[in-house]
């Protein structure tokens, strides 16, 4: 079932992943919420959309696009990754890597880097996309590398943080956590403070780590392992983080959402809510996706509800991510849905030809950028108010009321 694809189960022995499985319903699982019509009052329009590579389909790999300003890029999971003007769509370049991709791209000083499914930490140059340097890490990668100031940072499944060089790609340092037998398929993309990475790892552990260093400087169990059984006691921080200010707001599957200062790490305050997609931000709330797909808007100074939203319950709900006046999400049948950031109402939906979201959308430069499983990329925006008649109405893929 498409549900279940979410809980793909890793085994691991020491730090080798030694076998999987999946769990999820039986027989009398929910179906997912039928979509409800209702008066979208929210202008979206979409401005371009171009083919990346082939698709990826239920797979959840760590591919969506990413942006420096100028530029989106964007890669796929048959390796080509590809530069587009932010605001035609056009294609600048376009690098056919000839291996698998499970994550990527990461963007910054120059460089797009990505991660092939045999272990190949690559580097191409942003202004041509031709190949800086490659390097094997020896672990898949299904998060989003990093590259800050001298560093390439990126997580690997097997439970390690590495830091390389931007400039060769030679590790600076490796730090390693041991992993539960039983993990969720999945990693979350470390988030940075200043000169402080912190990540999540599987265990239920955050750690803030000196990004030049490698030194430890604090840990948080965010999410405590509990229960008899190894399906009871799992516990990875998965989904996405978010930083705003100097408060981090990170989730665990069955656990705990929380606010953690990120000089100290101190808990400052924590829900018990359970999630495995993360959570968005803006400079009021907080958006978690629940285990079922109930959209939940909390509060940032104390974490207290703000207004819950039950329509997108089991149809696998992407990370939420916040545009103008709204909170975004994408789903299984290639649907975004806006809802409005301060009572969760819907206020549109358009629907992305080329099936599953499973990668959050991207805000770039006011910019909504999504990926869909078929290796399609699209770009939105909402119009600003014109002279009567000037702004369309919605213009989509497909307009669904």
């Amino acid at each position: 079932m498409i549900r279940a694809s979410r809980f793909l189960l890793v085994a691991c022995a020491t730090a080798f992943v030694a076998g999987c499985g999946i769990f999820g319903g039986d027989d009398e699982e929910l179906p997912p919420a039928e979509l409800l019509r209702f008066e979208q009052t929210l202008k979206v329009q979409k401005i371009w959309s171009a083919k990346v590579g082939k698709g990826s389909e239920f797979l959840r790999l760590a591919l969506q696009p990413a942006g420096d300003g100028n530029r989106i890029y964007a890669a796929s999971v048959d390796g080509v990754v590809s530069a587009f003007d932010a605001v035609s769509g056009k294609r600048g370049w376009r690098n056919d890597l000839d291996l698998r991709l499970t994550a990527g791209p990461g963007v910054g000083e120059g460089l797009v880097v990505v991660v092939g499914a045999d272990g190949y930490l690559i580097a191409l140059n942003a202004a041509d996309g031709s190949e800086a340097w490659r390097t094997n890490i020896v672990g898949e990668s299904l998060s989003t590398p990093l590259i800050l100031d001298q560093y390439v940072v990126v997580y690997t499944i097997d439970g390690r943080l590495r830091v390389h060089s931007m400039f060769d790609g030679s590790e600076v340092w490796m730090l390693e956590q041991s992993l539960p037998l039983l993990t969720l398929r999945g990693s979350t993309t470390p988030a940075v403070a200043g000169n402080r990475i912190m990540a999540g790892f599987d265990n239920g552990r955050l750690i803030a780590v000196n990004i030049a260093t490698g030194a430890i400087e604090w840990q948080a169990m965010l999410s405590p392992p509990s229960g008899r059984s190894d399906l009871e006691r799992l516990a990875d921080i998965d989904g996405a983080m978010a930083i705003v200010g100097q408060d981090l707001y990170a989730a665990g599957y069955q656990g705990r959402v929380a606010s953690l200062a990120t000089e100290s790490g101190q808990i400052l305050w924590a829900r018990e809510i359970s999630t495995y997609v993360g959570i968005g931000a803006d400079w009021n709330n907080i958006y978690v996706v629940g285990e079922e797909g109930e959209l939940i808007a909390l509060l940032r100074r104390n974490g207290g509800d703000v207004w819950r939203q039950a329509a997108l319950l089991r149809r696998e709900p992407t990370t939420a991510v916040a545009f103008h006046t709204t909170v975004v999400v994408g789903d299984f049948e290639g649907y975004l849905h806006f809802f409005n950031n301060v009572d969760g109402e819907p206020v549109a939906r358009v629907r992305v030809r080329g099936g599953m979201i499973s990668g959050a959308p991207v805000v770039v430069g006011g910019r909504l950028y999504v990926q869909s499983e078929s290796g399609s990329i699209t770009a939105y925006v909402v119009p600003q108010p014109k002279s009567p008649g000037d702004a369309p109405d919605i213009a989509d893929d497909e307009t669904d009321t």
